[in-house]
């Protein structure tokens, strides 16, 4: 997929502040019959820190909407999509613990591991959860997907002055706020091959339209984001709302000096606890995971699984029934693939209980960390992995911890 696309109130009080007059991101969404006012928002498809300088005018949209609306279900790939680009290379030091040969910041599709842990729009959703509110997709995710497989350009299409705009032009462009040098820059760097840029953005652009003008219909107020390319033009989002009656009026971006309640709310929200009382056990996961039931894993019951598609990291918890009277040593012995270098062992858990831990090497994963716990009726199998950071960290190790068995 080509690098340079992109993916498509109250006012505060009681501190000093400061305006982006040219900042054109945000957009309040009113009249046409609608009770409560709804906000559309251009995003960024990148997990660059510098794009999540949110003014505190988004948060307070953000904080006080019924639902969020994306192009699509990210979180629904989750069981699918890895992100990351690369391979980790370990090493292992005398007494056999495993460290990677590079510390430098792994690459992923949406940036890589220095930036955010999700890229903008997954953050959204993730925040979405999080706070308890409805999400509705504008695109389904086979419906991008076909999109993308079917759209590329062949590289003998392509024209010359499309090599003029790279995707870190577009990026400086939107940290301005500038959605109109932002559509300029798409038609020139989509212009790969005749067409491209009208099936990528224009006929996107009207079916998100009419998507979003059902869900405005439906008496809730909506916070919208989609690729900052597909607001400005006459064929823009924000030009086909007002042909279908709707007033669109751009929000002036506001920082203050401090944080407001409205951002300090949003960020708090950091955490899904996924709890089965019948199983026994929570999970504290950064966001809503993926609840995934077949039996690709042979006797395995459910997995769960979250992904940080910004930095490429992977957190899962698989549960199987008991159904024999193996060990833990036993199962430890079946599912953490450990190399010769670096054996898993056994640890003590806070609550006093054992399990064994270990680097696993296998496919599709590749390098992961594995957690075995045993409940009374089933077993657990902790899985998390991602790039160089990663490995050189403690997280998974601190992601196993965050399950708890009752």
């Amino acid at each position: 997929m080509l690098k340079y696309i992109i993916f498509l109130f109250s006012p505060l009080i009681g501190f000093s502040q400061s305006i982006d007059d040219g900042h054109q991101l945000l957009w309040e969404i009113s009249g046409n019959g609608l009770e409560k006012n709804a906000y559309l928002f251009g995003s960024f498809h990148n997990n660059d820190r510098r794009v999540f300088n949110l003014s505190d005018s988004t948060y307070i949209a953000l904080n006080n909407v019924d639902a969020v609306v994306l192009e699509t279900d990210i979180f629904g790939l989750f069981e699918e999509l890895d992100v990351r680009e690369g391979f980790i290379r370990v090493k292992y030091d005398k007494d056999g613990n495993p460290y990677t040969a590079s510390k430098r910041a792994s690459s992923t599709v949406y940036g890589d591991e220095d930036g955010m842990p999700q890229f903008l729009d997954a953050y959204f959703q993730q925040y979405c959860y999080n706070a308890g509110k409805k999400f509705h997709p504008l695109e389904t995710i086979d419906s991008q997907l076909n999109f993308f497989d079917n759209a590329e350009p062949s590289s003998n299409e392509m024209r010359y002055e499309s090599l003029f705009v790279t995707r870190e032009d577009i990026l400086e462009t939107y940290l301005k706020g500038d959605i109109y040098d932002i559509d300029e820059m798409l038609r020139l760097s989509l212009s790969l091959s005749e067409g491209f840029y009208e099936s990528l953005i224009i006929e996107r652009n009207y079916g998100m339209s009419a998507r979003l003008d059902s869900l405005l219909k439906a008496d809730q107020s909506i916070f919208c984001a989609v690729g900052a390319g597909h607001l400005a033009g006459n064929e823009g989002m924000i030009s086909l709302l007002q042909k279908k009656g709707y007033k669109v009026r751009k929000v002036l971006a506001t920082y203050g000096e401090d944080v407001s309640l409205d951002k300090l709310e949003v960020k708090n929200q950091k955490t899904f606890l996924y709890e089965n009382d019948s199983i026994g056990f929570q999970v504290a996961f950064p966001g809503k995971p993926a609840i995934v039931e077949d039996d690709f894993w042979g006797e395995v019951n459910f997995k769960l699984i979250y992904r940080d598609f910004g930095q490429g990291n992977t957190y899962s918890v698989e549960i199987y029934d008991r159904n024999d009277d193996a060990s833990l040593l036993e199962l430890a012995d079946v599912f953490i693939a450990s190399p010769s270098e670096s054996p898993y062992r056994k640890i003590k858990l806070d609550n006093g209980g054992e399990a064994y831990e270990g680097l696993s090497d296998s496919y599709p994963e590749g390098l992961f960390w594995t957690r075995i716990i045993m409940a009374q009726d089933y077993f657990l199998v902790l899985k998390s992995y991602g790039g160089n950071k990663f490995m050189n960290s403690n997280r998974a190790q601190r992601f196993f911890n965050k399950v708890w068995l009752n």
